[in-house]
């Protein structure tokens, strides 16, 4: 059994591979992004969006299962029972072929009558719209049948690996932008074709790594009526926390569209780009931490799983900080630099969504810990039933008048609370230590943020309208983010560990430069 500081490596190691995989996802997609608009035009580019968004609602059925085979495999791997993995894995692939089965099945009958008869698609398009709605839906069945591959590289901390594939499902999509442009044929069946190639090809590159590595992912034709009601409970209760959390953020939209029209709802969606880019930098962390919590929790080693909880909370909230501080004195700046004109309330929303998903994910980590326990039911009810409050509350405020911002009040207020019921169900449900993760994760936090957003306030007041006010206010408050982070939020191992490695990255310049000088 590896020790907790090799464990704590090779969470660094995954963590630095999934954040090179991000930013080069980042870069290319926006790229390939901005080729695509142009190869399709506006009215197919937004026929595929429209077409495909629709098929890819389905994924809040699939997500939960989905998540439900991770949890399961994690933990057994964590059991070091091979036996009980194998069987594990070919339960789900077993589930996974059956339901991608019936989905399709409903999906092709509900969805080509809803695409045909309800979407508002021009008259010249309704072919190729048929074309991309086949094959988007072939791509999404590819995608449920691979899953428990996916989720096997992620229990195993093969983030490497993980990340390679991705790149090169990247470079892909890249490929895919120049054959377009080559392509005599209607452009729009075109993409919707090479979109799916790359997706069989990917998932037939997952599968091939993890026949090939792990001994588990052998398929047999087993089958456990047990393990089977065991993994449909997990999915059960966590489609029920996705569905109240997406029934409670989409409606807020609904309500925002009644009361303040579409100009909120442009706001909004600005705001949420931001906040997605955001969540994929703390996913990153906590993807790399989150099999060690549920393999922690199934070795009983309690101690080092409350260890990798406050750690992955503390490290989500400072990542976030980062973004955060920035935002909240140049959020209007930042926006002019992306867009050409801004929707009126959009800087004040993005302060408030920043400052909202700091408080939601600050607890993922916890969320993580209880899932691994698999006693799950009282947990959903009770996060879902609590979410759904966003809805009838920013109901009222916007009835009696108040501003539109307040739906984003609202969710905070209503995430603390659920803040404090997570930390009271966990240590219900699980060995957990409430009073150490309040002073590590809370108390710490709350210095480092409160330190850096005074600290960058002396800047922002002193530098006035400068012309270059933008770029010192945000370096300001990167630097001040990261001394705080620092001083105030590492232990001593930890601020060992990043003195060491700025030593080697300074060692390994002055070894360049030298080696520079001399030829």
């Amino acid at each position: 059994m590896p020790s907790n500081q090799e464990n704590s490596k090779r969470i660094v190691k995954n963590s630095l591979f999934l954040y090179v995989r991000l930013l080069f996802t980042l870069m290319i997609g926006l790229y390939t992004s901005r080729v695509i608009l142009k190869t399709l035009g506006v009215e197919d580019y937004g026929v595929f969006n429209v077409v495909a968004g629709f098929v890819s609602m389905f994924t809040l059925i699939t997500g939960s299962l989905s998540n439900s085979i991770s949890r399961f495999l994690t933990f057994t791997l964590g059991k070091g029972d091979l036996k009980q993995l194998n069987l594990v894995f070919s339960t789900s692939v077993l589930i996974q072929i059956f339901f991608a089965i019936g989905v399709v099945v409903i999906i092709e009958i509900l969805g080509l009558w809803f695409l045909n008869t309800r979407l508002n698609i021009p008259d010249s398009r309704i072919s190729a719209a048929n074309w991309i709605f086949h094959l988007s839906v072939l791509s999404f069945a590819i995608n449920i049948i691979s899953a428990p591959y996916n989720a096997s590289i992620i229990a195993h901390e093969k983030m490497d690996v993980f990340a390679y594939i991705s790149i090169l499902e990247t470079i892909l999509k890249l490929l895919i932008v120049f054959l377009l442009g080559l392509s005599p044929y209607d452009k729009l069946i075109m993409y919707g074709i090479l979109f799916v190639s790359v997706s069989i090809l990917i998932r037939l590159v997952y599968g091939w790594y993890c026949k090939r590595n792990f001994q588990e992912c052998k398929l047999s034709f087993l089958f456990d009526k047990s393990l089977l009601k065991e993994m449909f409970g997990f999915a059960g209760w966590n489609f029920f926390g996705n569905a109240t959390n997406i029934l409670g953020n989409q409606g807020v939209n609904v309500v925002s569209n009644i009361f303040w029209g579409v100009t909120v709802n442009a706001a909004r969606g600005i705001s949420t780009q931001v906040e997605g880019v955001v969540k994929q930098f703390v996913t990153n962390i906590t993807t790399a931490i989150n099999p060690q919590i549920t393999k922690s929790y199934a070795e009983c080693n309690f101690s080092y799983m409350n260890i990798l909880v406050r750690k992955s909370a503390k490290y989500t909230i400072c990542i976030i900080l980062l973004f955060a501080v920035p935002f909240w004195y140049e959020a209007e700046n930042i926006l002019k630099l992306w867009l050409v004109n801004i929707p009126e309330y959009a800087p004040v929303f993005l302060k408030l969504a920043l400052l909202g998903i700091l408080i939601d994910m600050s607890g993922h980590s916890l969320a993580i810990a209880i899932w691994a326990s698999g006693n799950v039911k009282k947990y959903f009810i009770s996060i879902g039933s609590v979410g759904l409050l966003i809805l009838p509350i920013t109901y009222g405020l916007f009835y009696l008048n108040f501003p539109p911002f307040f739906s984003y009040v609202s969710y905070i207020g209503v995430y603390i609370l659920i803040q404090i019921i997570r930390l009271f169900l966990a240590k219900s449900l699980i060995p957990f230590d409430i009073l150490p993760y309040v002073k590590e994760v809370y108390v710490r936090c709350f210095f480092i943020g409160a330190i850096s957003l005074c600290s960058t306030y002396g800047i922002y007041v002193l530098i006035g309208d400068a012309p270059a006010k933008l770029l010192i206010v945000s370096a300001t408050a990167v630097v001040c983010v990261l001394l705080s982070v620092y001083c105030l939020g590492l232990d001593c191992e930890e601020k060992r560990f990043v003195r060491k490695k700025l030593c080697q990255l300074i060692r390994i310049r002055c070894v360049n430069d030298t080696s520079n000088s001399k030829r």
